[in-house]
């Protein structure tokens, strides 16, 4: 076995940065996530690239082209993890490309563009109200009001980025768009990402490897739910203004509508309920609603719908009921053609291609604004279960998944280059 062990024991090693053991957490620019960097950092030089932190505390790795002027493919995932988290959700994406460069490199060979595989210093968002922070650089999407936001002690980003030995203020030089400042490194072509499906459609499908169509959009609402206090022992049944069983009424159709009308899915995640006394008839509720679908007109359709029921049942019960959306992204299809060459490399493999959306969020879901993105997923056991200590997946998986993004990148031929182009390169080296 080429790849899969050696993956699954760096992924090991990761683990050991943590700011919890033994559960594994690593959060945004803190001294575990300097140390995993680092680390990675080592397996990037070992492998034959340059490699460094950048402003932000991502890490990004360089295998240079077989030919000048060459353009840029990137590649990679976030180092950063949620609290009391998996192995490889997130690393797997950094450390299969790094195997990768690592055979190429044993070969002596170049491609007709330069790789650069980037780990991200935060895609979850654990430490600041922020997310996707160093894709979103890098996709000149970041929002410089992010610099003042502060963490649970009350720490900047700003503040915190500079003790890390990054500079804050340098974070527009990370715009990887055609025409920006750090274009001079070549223009990049294409983002591709490989990560854990995070769900249980390929195993069940008993398939290693599939291919995403696209990364779910999400719409997150906090709902307040208001009624009357009252004596939970002289108060009637029939002239109650219940604000939970209003509520928990909502959250039923929230999961009667996504069940129904497939290509959705809906989630109540955080629910608080006030005075919060045994004897007391709740008054105010509040609750959260986070909705996904690849398609943006269905997520509409269905937080529409959520609009009008709640107004019904608000209405028959006799509560007042507020909704506000405080998050929405739209889905990001990928690319087709970029599908395609993916799907080849898994047909080379012996592997009937498995087409299907994430609805998880993930870094490459910035990077249309860059260049044409893909994303190519991998089985992870336990019926899929992530951000949890269970997560898990094989040697055999990862070792079919990196031949199979190796595959693709000794094929992928730029947009500028054409095949005689890259046949004289290969004959160059």
């Amino acid at each position: 076995m080429k790849y899969g062990t050696d993956i699954l024991k760096q992924a090991d090693v990761l683990a050991a940065f943590t700011e919890d053991a033994p559960q594994l957490t690593r959060t945004y620019l803190s001294k575990e996530h300097k140390q995993a960097g680092a680390y990675l950092i080592g397996l990037m030089r070992d492998a034959g690239m340059t490699a460094g932190f950048d402003p932000l505390g991502n890490i990004v790795g360089r295998y240079e082209a077989g030919v000048p002027f060459a353009p840029v493919v990137m590649t990679g995932s976030h180092q950063d993890s949620v609290r009391n988290a998996g192995r490889y959700d997130g690393l797997f994406g950094i450390l299969s490309p790094i195997a990768c460069v690592k055979e190429l490199n044993r070969q002596h060979k170049r491609l007709p563009y330069a790789l650069e595989i980037v780990g991200f210093g935060d895609e979850e968002g654990v430490r600041f109200p922020a997310t996707l922070i160093g894709s979103k650089a890098m996709a000149g999407l970041f929002d410089p009001a992010w610099l003042d936001k502060t963490d649970a002690s009350g720490v900047t980003m700003r503040q915190a980025i500079n003790d890390f030995g990054g500079d804050a203020e340098k974070w527009c030089e990370l715009d990887r768009r055609n025409g920006a400042p750090n274009s001079a490194h070549g223009e990049v072509v294409a983002f591709v990402e490989s990560h854990i499906e995070q769900g249980p459609v390929l195993l069940n499908d008993g398939l290693a490897v599939g291919v995403v169509t696209a990364i779910a959009g999400a719409t997150r609402l906090r709902v307040t739910v208001t009624g009357l206090a009252g004596h939970a022992g002289t108060v009637p049944m029939g002239a109650r203004q219940d604000a939970l069983t209003a509520a928990a009424e909502m959250v039923l159709f929230v999961e009667s509508y996504c069940t129904q009308n497939a290509g959705l899915v809906g989630t109540v995640g955080i629910m608080s309920v006030k005075p919060g006394a045994v004897n007391v008839i709740p008054q105010d509720v509040e609750f959260t609603i986070d909705v996904r679908s690849s398609e943006d007109s269905l997520r509409a359709d269905a937080i529409n719908a959520i609009n009008a029921e709640f107004t019904v049942i608000a209405k028959r019960r006799n509560v007042v009921v507020v909704t506000n959306v405080f998050f929405s992204s739209n889905a990001a299809p990928c690319d087709a053609g970029l599908q395609a060459q993916f799907a080849q490399a898994i047909n080379a493999h012996g592997i009937t291609p498995r087409y299907l959306p994430s609805g998880a969020g993930h870094d490459a879901m910035v990077f249309p604004a860059v260049a044409p993105t893909a994303m190519l997923f991998v089985r992870c056991g336990n019926n899929g279960i992530s951000h949890h200590p269970d997560e898990t997946m094989t040697a055999e998986d990862a070792e079919v998944a990196t031949s199979v993004l190796l595959h693709f990148f000794e094929n992928y031929q730029p947009p500028q280059f054409s095949a005689s182009s890259a046949q004289r390169v290969d004959r160059q080296i």
